[in-house]
């Protein structure tokens, strides 16, 4: 019998067993030692101080195409490709330092053109920004935007996708990964109000998560359907029928700022509840029949059906919060002392011991859990995000984050040694690439435009039977297209995220259609960042402002007419949702989702006048 092609899609990434440990850790050597060699070019060649099209294409081709190499070309020889990239490093570091030029700025001027408190002050913040720190995230999220879409080509070696059940691969870490830095970033705002000395209280704080997670949660709703409605290739056992990575990363805020205010902030204490979540929840594993449950129980109801996705966010939670006793550590500054006095380099010590010093004790605990000599002898298993699979988790990064701050630390003195606001952030901007800082600005709003990319050529190439040169010459493109994207974001000086967060705010405070003047003034407010000036003009027949925006846009006013009201009729059959049509196109309204909105068809089907 003929097999499908959705189901061959899914057997190739189905039922396999992984790598080895030691592997996965050469091959994503690859993204520090790139930085390696991008510093050493920065800081004895100035080549990166005023990125033209040359140094940003330099920049690309280490930061972004060296990562893509290491998945697939290079992936039999990753000790190759990092000779490559450090051992010129090494021979530019032999020459004298360039001298200081300031770089000049790439992104446009803020609208009144004056400089920020910190900078008329001259002080030093006291969250300051991390060079190394930025092209940790960045590198994070280079790998995974392209091995979400190299998985699905034969270039991509099998043992670096997801495993089944239990084993170690370049994907699992990925997930893990996105995790922790979510957690690491997660306690700048917390650190922030400490150092201004404004109380925050927990309802306040787990208000505003809510309000981070619900984007979140809008994009677990739109993948959930589009997989669903385009019958696209899926992998149940990664996290269920219908529960996806965007359901765990909108819990994760939630929960993490219970324990974070339970906790006081202590690096310590989060380390240890980590540990202890995980342990606990290992215990249930190993001796009641859990394990059991999640692996092979039949899918019957909505939680044995999404049971990997419910009881792996234990493990993820563990993971959150091991980041953010990270974060505790390396954002918040120790010294205020610059080069007037040697306490600069009690700064660059303390980072860099204190990094070590959790590299190894997470290393530690890892080898005591999995040795069958020495320890418990448990596998590692991303499915359950087990006790094991934590530990290599948050050991793996800790490491990651040694080796980019000791590149720094090198490499770039003068992040420490500064003695004011000014000097201090031209000296970040010197250490920072551009790519890696455009990733890191807008990295949600990046990978969800990866995932959607992903789709679309799914939908659209034959991956499967794909020969490696077409293979990686459009891996290649994809690559082009998202750095393209984040380095245009960057220089126009955007931020997806807080506009993103106000279209999902305005969608539920539109429901239902008789509001309050109270209300019709939070939803102009809410909606001024969008629209501008534009005000919303509230009529009977417009019971919501928008409908389903599937993808990257409205279906109205996009030509999309019929089609845009059939896929909005069968999103609300599929979850149950009723709909209303407005005489737009015959668009249906679908209560309570806005998901990017069209701002030109806004303005001009809703401005007064």
């Amino acid at each position: 019998m003929v097999q499908s092609y959705k189901t061959l899609k899914e057997n190739f990434v189905s039922n396999l067993s992984g790598g080895g440990i030691w592997e996965i850790n050469y091959v994503t050597a690859v993204a520090p030692a790139a930085y390696l060699l991008w510093s050493a070019l920065q800081s004895r060649q100035s080549l990166f101080v005023n990125p033209g099209p040359t140094a940003v294409l330099i920049d690309f081709l280490l930061n972004v195409v060296g990562i893509l190499l290491a998945t697939t070309l290079y992936a039999p020889s990753p000790f190759l490709l990092n000779a490559l990239l450090i051992l010129p490093a090494l021979a530019l570091c032999a020459f004298p330092k360039a001298p200081r030029t300031q770089r000049k700025p790439t992104k446009p001027p803020t609208a009144n053109g004056s400089r920020s408190n910190a900078d008329a002050e001259g002080k030093l913040d006291s969250l300051p920004k991390r060079p190394f720190i930025t092209a940790y995230r960045g590198g994070m999220l280079v790998v995974t935007c392209l091995a979400i879409l190299a998985v699905d080509f034969k270039v991509f070696p099998r043992r670096f996708a997801k495993v089944e059940n239990w084993g170690t691969s370049l994907m699992d870490m990925g997930v893990g990964s996105f995790v922790f830095t979510a957690g690491l970033v997660s306690v700048r705002p917390l650190l922030k109000a400490k150092a201004n000395r404004k109380a925050v209280g927990l309802l306040q704080s787990l208000s505003a998560s809510m309000k981070h997670a619900l984007p979140l949660v809008v994009l677990g709703l739109i993948r959930l359907y589009s997989v669903k409605g385009l019958a696209y290739a899926e992998h149940v056992t990664e996290y269920g029928v219908h529960w996806n990575f965007f359901f765990t990363l909108a819990l994760l805020p939630p929960f993490g700022i219970v324990t974070e205010q339970l906790l006081s902030l202590n690096p310590r204490t989060l380390t240890f509840c980590a540990l202890l979540i995980a342990s606990v929840y290992e215990v249930l594993l190993e001796t009641t029949s859990l394990k059991a449950y999640i692996l092979t129980a039949p899918r019957i109801d909505f939680l044995s059906k999404n049971r990997e996705g419910v009881f792996s966010f234990v493990g993820y939670l563990a993971i959150f919060l091991a980041g953010q006793a990270i974060g505790l550590q390396v954002l918040p500054r120790h010294s205020r002392s610059g080069s007037a006095s040697p306490k600069f380099r009690t700064e660059r010590v303390r980072l860099l011991v204190h990094l070590m010093l959790w590299s190894s004790l997470w290393s530690l605990a890892f080898f005591i859990s999995t040795s069958y000599k020495y320890g418990l002898g448990l596998q590692v298993s991303r499915r359950l995000a087990n006790l094991p699979y934590v530990q290599w988790v948050a050991a793996f990064n800790c490491a990651q984050i040694t080796l980019y701050c000791l590149v720094e630390t090198l490499i770039f003195p003068g992040v420490y040694k500064a003695v004011d606001h000014i000097t201090e952030k031209n000296e970040v901007e010197r250490a920072t690439s551009w790519v890696l800082e455009a990733f890191n600005r807008n990295g949600l709003a990046i990978f969800l435009v990866s995932n959607l990319l992903t789709g679309l050529i799914n939908l659209t190439v034959d991956t499967l039977n794909m020969g490696q040169m077409h293979s990686m010459g459009l891996l290649l493109v994809y690559a082009g297209i998202i750095s393209t994207l984040a380095l245009a974001l960057d220089f126009l000086n955007i931020s997806i995220k807080p506009a993103f967060a106000s279209a999902v705010d305005l969608a539920l405070a539109c429901y239902p259609c008789a509001m309050t003047d109270g209300v019709k003034t939070m939803i102009n407010d809410r909606m001024s960042p969008l629209l501008g000036t534009a005000r919303l003009r509230y009529c009977s027949q417009w019971q919501e402002l928008a409908s389903l925006s599937f993808v990257a846009g409205c279906y109205a006013g996009h030509g999309a007419g019929t089609a845009g009201s059939a896929l909005g009729q069968d999103f609300c059959d599929f979850f149950g949702i009723g709909y209303t049509s407005i005489g737009i196109e015959g668009v249906p309204v679908t209560p309570g989702l806005l998901f990017w909105p069209d701002v030109g068809f806004c303005r001009e089907k809703f401005k007064e006048g």
